[in-house]
């Protein structure tokens, strides 16, 4: 005992009952160990797994503050810096997940087999909480991969089953983006008419384009601007055909955040945005790792539970993206010298003014 520091007396918390380490350190029994078979990897295994149902439960904690900050009309910005806060620690902790994968890749393919016959039919694709953070995050039934020819909840107790139904009925975060996004100010001013002139300076930087590239006699060069100017049209006419999954307001407003970042009433809103595509991003890679060392372990076998294993992981890291919309806005973009200049007085709006009236444009 270190100098100082009294013994805890009856009913005051300490260090392991606050962190109630005898219920968390107590939760690892494998199954090996209960059939006396020998397979020493086990423990990591199922350390690596609980490690990740916690950061979970994290992440819909941080989920919980987001939303409700999201449904707040207007967002003032004060939520808008703790949302931002929120999402880049969710973007952490989901890259904490893929490094953890590191840590069980120490386990040897003959090292999983030890135990695997073991598992019986339990599966990672069984975790709720997951689920529950794909779904919260804008993951609908709609747009997920069969299991197996099964839905998601197709094993799920009832409870667990309620919970998932719960999640699907309520809005998601990409509702609630689409939703905020279309509330944004000055992109449908009449003052400053965004589509227009956006679409303007677009097609006057691509006929330059074309124009040299025909002086050069560079005539496939000729045609794929042409292509990319008939591709520019769809981000003024955005609709599900296209690919987009947005509404058409909420893809211009975001476009409009994203070109004009840098005015200071727009640093946070852009922020907003890349922390979304961090997540989004952080996923895809979880679920490529996640396929990669499940392809390692059991090369082409099915999964534990009965899995497609590798093949279902690697088409889930492609089709199971919710932010794509905002990926996609760097096909639109053009150089920051052909952006169209923004009125003056929207200029004064979005900076932030700290000179007495009497000194302000």
């Amino acid at each position: 005992m270190r100098r100082g520091v009294k013994p805890a007396g009856p009913g005051e918390i300490t260090y392991s009952s606050y962190l109630a380490l005898d219920e968390i350190l107590g939760a690892q029994r494998p199954e090996s160990a209960r059939l006396g078979v020998d397979a020493h990897d086990e423990l990591l295994f199922i350390v690596v797994h609980q490690t990740y149902e916690l950061w979970f439960k994290q992440i819909l904690h941080e989920l919980d503050r987001v939303q409700a900050d999201f449904a707040e009309r207007p967002v003032d910005d004060w939520r808008l810096g703790r949302m931002v806060h929120a999402l880049r620690r969710i973007g952490a902790i989901l890259k904490l997940g893929i490094a953890q994968i590191d840590v069980l890749e120490t386990m040897t393919p003959q090292d999983f087999l030890d135990f695997r016959g073991l598992l019986s039919t339990s599966s990672g694709f069984q975790s709720l909480q997951f689920r529950l953070v794909e779904t919260r995050l804008g993951l609908g039934s709609a747009r997920r991969l069969l299991y197996e020819g099964k839905t998601v909840d197709a094993d799920m107790s009832e409870a667990e089953r309620a919970a998932y139904h719960a999640a699907e009925t309520a809005p998601t975060l990409r509702d609630q983006l689409d939703a905020w996004l279309s509330r944004t100010p000055f992109v449908a001013e009449e003052r400053y008419p965004f589509r227009k002139a956006y679409r303007e300076a677009v097609i006057a930087m691509l006929r330059r384009e074309r124009d040299d590239a025909h002086s050069a006699e560079q005539t496939d060069e000729a045609a794929a601007i042409d292509r990319a100017a008939r591709a520019f049209e769809a981000i003024f006419e955005p609709d599900p055909k296209a690919g987009w999954s947005m509404s058409a307001k909420a893809v211009e407003a975001a476009l409009f955040i994203t070109v004009y970042r840098d005015m200071p009433a727009l640093h946070m809103p852009a922020s907003l945005l890349s922390a979304l595509m961090d997540i989004d991003e952080a996923m895809a890679l979880w679920r490529n790792r996640h396929a990669l060392m499940v392809e390692r372990m059991i090369g082409m076998r099915s999964g534990t539970g009965g899995s497609s294993g590798h093949d279902y992981l690697s088409r889930t890291a492609r089709e199971h993206r919710v932010f794509g919309d905002l990926f996609r806005l760097s096909t639109y973009l053009i150089p920051r010298d052909s952006l169209p200049p923004l009125p003056p007085e929207i200029v004064r709006d979005m900076g932030f003014v700290y000179a007495t009236p009497a000194d302000r444009p």
